[in-house]
């Protein structure tokens, strides 16, 4: 009988027994996490006088959030109990008798944790962008009432051309800013040729004009007040207000993220935080790559699939807190914005390939020691 797909006999079981798990671990971590987040905003949307529709339609759309963020986990839990109950039921002792060594499975299940992060990552980027967009949106309007023109940007700075523009307020939605102080370049050197301050500006696709302005010529040290200048700055806050309206950066889709770091990056703002956002969307769809090689790992220490399900969720957070050290490193510029999104999975993917290899790959053990024994000799 030929493979189904070159999917043999054994994977499909594998992958049967699998998804079974997953879809108990997901349901219980969904309806946890679903259960919770009602206890928390009932009421706020009672006091707002929400109708049940729109409270239904809020959680139906949380689910597909919901599912990509405990997705890593759940596939953790999921392996775990699996292997535990492989290791119980004499099915791996069997395996390996007949044949089957724990290199192909760690094979099977890379491969297996590789398929299953590019579809995270797919399905995170269509239905869960959604879903957080339309949460967002419902919470704002309906329960928050935020709407656009009540959108306001604190300390807001970019470059545009020969100025750079700093405001200690915008509002988008009413195409204004207020506290405006703009530093003006030459145009074939990087000199400071004027420094203007204003109350107010107003802003279209022309430009920005300033009210009651007050101008210094940095050359001549000469300063004019006026009531009103207009400055040939094209960048409006649009850009702004789509990241600012839709929450967490890190929640904008790929193609959109991508398209804001150009914009931003071309006015001359720092972009580090969304480019680790963008980095980090890759890497925390394919951790569960890592969680699977950590499963297995788990496997190796112990064949009691309690204490390894207890030593899951210590790995779950260990790995989410590291994801979120490295996160804000990135953020303040500390790591490469590369670097930052993927130390969580670099971490603990090594720490769990070390291990993996030094009970599947014999040759390892020695090489290592050998190694080690080179080590000494030379410090000696």
């Amino acid at each position: 009988m030929r493979p189904f797909l070159g999917i043999g006999v054994l994977s499909r079981y594998l992958i049967r027994q699998n998804l079974f798990l997953m879809i108990i671990c997901l349901a219980v971590g969904t309806c946890i996490y679903l259960l919770s987040d009602v206890f928390d905003r009932l009421d706020d949307f009672i006091r707002a006088g929400l109708g049940v529709e729109t409270i239904l339609f809020y959680f139906l759309v949380k689910i597909p959030v919901i599912v990509s963020q405990l997705m890593p986990a759940i596939f953790l839990l999921a392996m775990v109990i699996q292997m535990g109950v492989l290791t119980r039921s004499k099915e791996l002792l069997a395996l390996q008798a007949g044949g089957v060594s724990f290199a192909w499975l760690i094979r099977f299940f890379l491969i297996y944790g590789l398929v299953w992060g590019a579809g995270q990552l797919v399905f995170s980027q269509f239905l869960g962008v959604f879903g957080e967009y339309e949460a967002n949106r419902i919470w704002k309007e309906d329960v928050r009432k935020k709407h656009l023109d009540e959108l306001k940007i604190h300390k807001l700075w970019f470059r545009d051309g020969p100025f750079i523009v700093l405001a200690d307020e915008a509002f988008p939605g009413k195409s204004r800013a207020t506290g405006i102080t703009v530093y003006e370049f030459a145009t074939d050197n990087q000199e400071l040729i004027r420094i203007l301050t204003a109350k107010k500006a107003l802003i279209d696709d022309n430009g920005w004009g300033l009210l009651d302005v007050h101008e210094l010529d940095t050359r001549t040290f000469l300063s004019v007040n006026r009531l009103s200048q207009f400055l040939s700055v094209r960048q409006n806050l649009k850009a702004y207000a789509a990241v600012e309206l839709k929450g967490d950066k890190a929640q904008l889709p790929l193609m959109e993220l991508s398209r804001t770091i150009k914009k931003l990056e071309a006015s001359g703002s720092n972009v580090e935080i969304l480019r680790t956002a963008w980095h980090g969307k890759w890497s925390y769809a394919f951790s569960i790559t890592i969680m699977a090689l950590m499963a297995l790992m788990l496997t190796t220490f112990s064949e009691n699939v309690y204490a390894n399900i207890g030593l899951s969720l210590i790995i779950i957070f260990v790995q989410y807190g590291v994801h979120v050290v490295g996160a804000t490193a990135g953020e303040k510029g500390v790591l490469p914005p590369i670097l930052a999104a993927w130390l969580g999975n670099i971490i603990m993917g090594g720490v769990a390939s070390l291990r993996l290899a030094w009970v599947a790959l014999p040759g390892f053990q020695s090489t290592l020691r050998e190694w080690l024994v080179g080590l000494r000799l030379i410090r000696s």
